[in-house]
């Protein structure tokens, strides 16, 4: 009989991963590792689900592998991610094999970025009950939260400044809160990244006049004073006061409604301050031709992440689309990676929403390792 040729002979199939979990829904599940740079929504390395608990993934046979395979199981978003029975963390799974089966199991998923511990929550410092803002000669109270070991280090940390601290972690807001609190604890836990974070309460009565920038369709608003005042008076403080990284490609601006609104134009009149936007669901309708300028100094590197809900508005959508085209059109983010069109189609105009968009956006402006 004669023998097949090397080219002739079928390819032998690679390590099949064999998991089972107790929980399931109807998320597919993936692999991330460091054969794919951790991404958590590989189209190439999704599981084949055979049973209600019971999932499959076989590498091809030509798969290139690491000396020693490190991965862990998602389903989809680090949000998402696999823990262990009592919700902790798990380790990263490793293998040095490549043939044969790997038998896995995974107990339970996080939900939202939850459960958390209490251990590595921020350390939440309130700054003043009334912090002047001579610009538009009023007092605010006005947050930060540190990171849970800051004073245990000499670090130096990236700064997000966020609007509508009413909102982003108090317990008895009256719509719900992002629980950016708590997020941290889970992002600090994964050695994601550590961050400062200043909140600054909104003027409650006067929130959207104080957040609507120049004579819009809301008529005239004290939008530029309060710009001036977190560019101007806030920053020099926290830089002054707490350990910042004061450079732009460190400092970050964001919020949600008409406090995306104003940080929008925050970051579009001061790029040489802010190298990050934070977005979520901005109200530009409030400004239906809002103009674009390429800015004039080199600070064109800005990162930007939007998010908007397909649930929000009739308009929502179109909007926010059209606000990346015309930043991309005027210069004022020239390359397409540094900006972050984030949709959920079932999406409403809520803090829920938002506190799930909130890690991802902090992960990607800031601790994405650059490509």
């Amino acid at each position: 009989m004669q023998e097949m040729s090397s080219a002739e002979k079928p390819m032998q199939a690679g390590l099949q991963i064999i998991l089972t979990t107790d929980e399931d829904d109807l998320r597919p599940v993936y692999i991330s590792g460091n054969f794919n740079n951790w991404r958590t929504q590989d189209p190439d390395f999704v599981m084949e689900q055979l049973g209600i608990y019971y999932y499959k993934f076989i590498f091809p046979p030509n798969f290139v592998y690491p000396s020693k395979l490190f991965y862990k199981f998602t389903k989809g978003d680090w949000s998402e991610v696999e823990i262990d029975n009592n919700g902790n963390r798990t380790e990263n799974r490793s293998t040095k094999i490549h043939l044969g089966i790997q038998k896995e199991h995974v107990p339970r998923w996080r939900k939202n970025w939850l459960p958390f511990k209490q251990s590595f929550l921020p350390q939440v410092h309130l700054i003043s009950d009334e912090f002047e803002i001579p610009q538009l000669n009023k007092t605010r109270k006005i947050w930060a939260l540190l990171p849970h070991d800051y004073d245990k280090t000499d670090e130096r940390y990236p700064v997000m400044y966020l609007q509508d601290a009413q909102n982003l972690f108090n317990e008895k807001a009256k719509y719900g809160n992002w629980e950016i609190d708590k997020k941290l604890a889970v992002m600090s836990e994964y050695k994601i990244g550590k961050i400062i974070i200043i909140a600054i309460e909104h003027a409650e009565e006067d929130r959207v006049k104080e957040y609507n920038v120049g004579k819009t369709v809301l008529g005239k608003g004290e939008g530029k004073k309060y710009i001036r005042f977190v560019t101007d008076t806030l920053k020099p403080f926290v830089d002054s006061n707490f350990r910042t990284k004061k450079e732009r490609e460190f400092t970050g601006i964001g919020g949600s409604s008409m406090g995306g609104l104003v940080s929008i134009f925050s970051g579009l009149r001061n790029p040489e301050v802010y190298g990050k936007l934070m977005i979520f669901s901005p109200s530009l309708w409030v400004v239906p031709e809002l103009k674009i300028s390429s800015p004039k100094n080199k600070a064109t590197d800005t990162k930007v992440y939007l998010y908007a809900g397909g649930n929000e508005s009739e308009t929502m959508l179109e909007q926010v689309q059209k606000f990346k085209v015309n930043m991309m059109e005027n210069a004022f983010v020239k390359d397409t990676s540094r900006i972050n069109l984030s949709i959920n189609m079932q999406g409403k105009h809520s803090e829920t929403y938002w506190s799930d968009e909130f890690p991802k956006a902090i992960e990607w402006l800031f601790f994405q390792p650059k490509s």
